[in-house]
């Protein structure tokens, strides 16, 4: 007998585990644990995603004729670990022989390596084909690279797909990035259209009572719970983005709105990451929306290189570089996070609106987070890992081998330009320009120092002056240093005063941190 260990986020009915068995002879194991809903302060939003939509695929699985042993959390003979309960449904079902696909993480496939002397059966591990590269891939390409950048990956994954080319093998459009046409400012609009949601069903909410009991202390809130947790589910709201909002998802994926949570951008990443859609399938439907003229080239070639370039990209930089990866700190960055980033109590109305939707919905997209949420954190000298442990608590779609990549390396620079090639830092002036945020804000976007000046400003001068060794000679930064050496002395030491007097404030905003 098989026992085929199905983990929360390999949510798809053809994983290669289930492919190498059949239901006359297998046993799927599916089993929620207490060390896996406790590793990090998860949201209670990815709570009851990950446990509702596992639950609800149980139930997918039986409809395809398999035997689902499911163990849920309160079961009293659960030993809330995973070897636990693997060892448990061995014994339990005379296995004679455990199935799995690789985990995503890597302290997941640590336990997956040691199941064979944990229960003395032969283990079988398939890799994950849901990715289009692969671990030996991956590392074909960037091994001997001088420098890895992911623009010349992100077309190797376009020849290997065929997406978006022409019969030459040539992209259409003549370009291989449009990028630089989606980068507008979003303006109020009562027709923008917003993400499917759904309403809890019977199952669903029997999760959310259960996270409002078991983790009352966790951040986040549940009231506005409505994210897809069945395959079905998930598909509407693909077919949705596709017909109602990737149209205009290129012009303004850059933008931020005060009170837009999600302007046009697809809030499909979950349901991808837990392996509710099929990122391949998502985007060959995405290129047929141009091809049918019903969606621009940029919006189309933006969407596909967030799926195909980032996301393939960053899960070929975690697994080449784990696990010292996520000890990285080249910029030595040694400040404990400031408390507002749990609880949203902050006058900086940027960090105000970013993070208190955050814990409405577990929500922000990718410009929230790199340019402000990140931005932030990187200025003000913000330990890196405390970033990526609150990147990997408190979005919906986070799991460490997405996370902590675009964190620790592509937001923080701490890996020291593996990921890219300049830091990711920024004043007033983006914010400014990229949202309205600052209309609705206390601190002035136009001062450096004084009273009313954004902290942005004052941190952005600084950072450059504190790094100015390893950053000076970087060609995207020069223009800054030069800006810089043409304050008067007296302006730049009222600026780096200023950064000195907000710094000291967020270590007594850091010391807010209650116990728990």
């Amino acid at each position: 007998m098989d026992l085929v260990v199905i983990l929360g986020d390999q949510l798809t009915p053809d994983i290669a585990a289930l492919r190498a068995s059949n239901p006359a002879s297998a046993i799927v194991l599916m089993a929620e644990v207490g060390t896996e809903t406790t590793y990090a302060w998860h949201h209670k939003q990815k709570l009851v995603l990950v446990l509702s939509a596992m639950r609800h695929f149980a139930d997918e699985l039986r409809g395809l004729g398999w035997t689902v042993d499911y163990v849920d959390l309160t079961d009293p003979d659960n030993s809330q670990s995973l070897d636990g309960e693997v060892a448990r449904a061995a014994r339990r079902h005379g296995a004679t022989r455990i199935l799995a696909t690789e985990a995503a993480e890597w302290r997941v496939r640590e336990l997956q390596r040691g199941w064979s002397a944990h229960t003395g059966l032969p283990v079988d591990i398939a890799q994950d084909d849901r990715f289009i590269a692969s671990h030996a891939m991956f590392d074909t390409w960037a091994d001997g690279r001088r420098e890895w950048t992911m623009e010349f990956f992100y077309r190797e994954m376009r020849r290997q797909t065929g997406l978006l080319l022409d019969g030459g093998g040539q992209p259409l459009g003549g370009r291989w990035n449009f990028d630089s046409e989606n980068r507008k400012p979003a303006r109020p609009d009562l027709f923008m259209p917003k993400p499917l949601s759904f309403a809890p069903d019977a199952r669903t909410q029997g999760v959310i009572d259960l996270v409002n009991a078991r983790f009352a202390d966790n951040p986040g809130r549940l009231e506005r719970f409505g994210y897809a947790v069945t395959r079905r589910d998930a598909e509407q709201a693909q077919a949705h983005f596709l017909s109602a909002m990737l149209p205009r998802f290129g012009d303004y994926q850059d933008a931020m709105l005060t009170g837009a949570e999600t302007l046009y951008h697809s809030v499909l990443s979950p349901y991808i990451n837990l392996g509710l859609l099929d990122p391949l399938a998502l985007c060959r439907a995405a290129e047929a929306e141009y091809l049918s003229g019903a969606a621009p080239l940029n919006s189309v070639e933006g969407f596909i290189r967030q799926i195909i370039g980032w996301r393939e990209y960053v899960r070929g930089v975690y697994w080449h570089e784990m696990p010292s990866y996520r000890d990285r700190n080249a910029l030595e960055a040694r400040r404990d996070l400031p408390w507002f980033y749990w609880d949203g109590q902050t006058d900086m109305n940027c960090l105000r609106q970013t993070i208190g939707q955050t814990l409405k919905t577990a929500y922000a997209h990718h410009i929230q987070r790199l340019m402000i949420t990140g931005n932030f954190a990187m200025l003000a000298g913000i330990d890196p890992f405390q970033v990526h442990e609150w990147y990997l608590a408190i979005y919906i779609d986070a799991f460490e081998w997405v996370e902590l990549p675009n964190t620790l390396g592509m937001s923080q620079f701490g890996d020291g330009g593996l990921l890219g090639s300049k830091p990711y830092a920024a004043s007033a002036n983006y914010i400014s320009g990229m949202s309205d945020y600052c209309q609705g804000c206390r601190f002035s976007p136009r001062q450096r120092h004084g009273a009313d000046a954004c902290p942005f400003n004052a941190l952005y001068w600084d950072f450059l002056v504190r790094n100015r060794d390893r950053f000076s000679a970087n060609p995207r930064l020069k223009r800054s240093y030069m800006v810089w050496d043409r304050f008067d002395p007296d302006e730049q030491a009222a600026t780096r005063a200023h950064a000195a007097g907000v710094l000291l404030a967020l270590e007594a905003e850091a010391a807010r941190r209650p116990d728990r």
